[in-house]
């Protein structure tokens, strides 16, 4: 990787016991709510995004933030970080990552296969920061193939007990820096880590 390539960011909420998701599955996010509309949390993303012209989603998340966000950017009461995000989310380059769907109606967004092709094309291409957004599979794809630069975690100071986790066995050795970390009122800390090459 050349210093001129574009950077990518995997960006993840994870429990204390290492968790993306509950005990009941994908749709068991509660723990992670109280954690996700702090002043600090909404001052991340707007950071985290500021730099980014390319968003990585996985098909629940492209479907779920496709049916939130875009009422967030019209809606002219909206906390203007949250609007901010949701704006930006609107207008960014999306790629959503699905062996099924075979559509994506939000506005600049595509379908791609192969989440480690993409970002080798993406890194030839002109642009920001390539940031994924909160979908576990990609993050493990790009880490398995040394394509994640920067992994920002939101350590949410919960033990949900069961669920699916982001670090399974068999990943790669690797080495990071703390480059950064900011803890919000509720107790989560944002972790902002980058690779050592």
């Amino acid at each position: 990787m050349s210093e001129q390539s574009r950077k990518v960011v995997g960006n993840i909420s994870l429990s204390l016991d290492g968790r993306i998701t509950g005990r009941n599955g994908a749709g068991d996010m509660g723990w992670v709510v109280p954690h996700a509309v702090t002043e600090t949390s909404r001052d991340h993303m707007v950071q985290l995004t500021r730099n980014s012209t390319t968003g990585l989603l996985g098909r629940n998340n492209y479907e779920g933030f496709g049916g939130y966000w875009p009422m967030v950017a019209r809606d002219g009461n909206a906390e203007p970080r949250d609007r901010a995000f949701a704006q930006w989310l609107d207008a960014v380059e999306k790629v959503v990552f699905s062996s099924t769907l075979t559509e994506a109606p939000w506005q600049n967004s595509r379908i791609s296969r192969d989440p480690v092709a993409e970002v080798k094309q993406l890194r030839e291409q002109p642009g920001g920061d390539i940031i994924v957004l909160s979908s576990s599979s990609i993050i493990r794809a790009l880490l398995a193939a040394d394509e994640l630069d920067r992994l920002v975690i939101n350590l949410c100071p919960e033990l949900v007990g069961g669920g699916a986790k982001l670090f399974e066995d068999g990943i790669p050795q690797s080495s990071w820096t703390l480059t950064d970390l900011h803890t919000s009122s509720t107790g989560a800390t944002y972790l902002i880590y980058d690779r050592k090459h």
